[in-house]
């Protein structure tokens, strides 16, 4: 991530809650991407991780990004967690997006997953469906932190 490209409110918000500019979490970063490509293996569909969600894995991964009014809501960025069945799930959003998805972490409230297409869009997989979160990273934690409204991911489907 670019800092210089974070709005102020956004850049503050990830400092405090850990980022730095030039963060990258290296190894640990590859380690936890290896956990949930084995996973989906181990449930019969494949995951490929996007250099897109790679990167955003390296920059934030293992970042709790509270909300700052919202108690007990957070985005938790550890590509590793998930659900037996989930795999499935992804990749039948993937289809419905017309692109590979990869996940990036969880948001904490109800354990909905969120993941990175390969042209960095953010999405949440919800047990009520698909959402759009955000075109790139800073737009997701943008809209994030003012309560924009999440729309079903099928306006996004091909």
């Amino acid at each position: 991530m670019r800092s210089d490209r974070a709005a102020p409110e956004v850049r503050d918000w990830l400092v405090a809650n850990g980022w730095a500019p030039g963060r990258d979490i290296g190894a640990r970063a590859e380690e936890l991407i290896q956990v949930r490509v084995r996973d989906a293996e181990r449930q019969g569909c494949p995951l490929r991780p996007v250099p897109a969600a790679v990167r955003v894995i390296h920059a934030f991964g293992l970042l709790t990004l509270e909300h700052p009014t919202v108690r007990r809501v957070s985005w938790v960025m550890d590509p590793a967690v998930g659900y037996d069945g989930d795999a499935r799930l992804i990749r039948e959003l993937s289809s419905g997006l017309g692109t590979e998805l990869f996940p990036v972490g969880h948001e904490s409230s109800e354990y909905g997953i969120l993941l990175v297409d390969e042209r960095e869009r953010l999405f949440h997989l919800h047990h009520t469906g698909g959402y759009f979160l955000g075109e790139n990273t800073l737009d997701a934690f943008s809209r994030f932190l003012t309560g924009a409204p999440d729309p079903d991911a099928e306006d996004c489907f091909i």
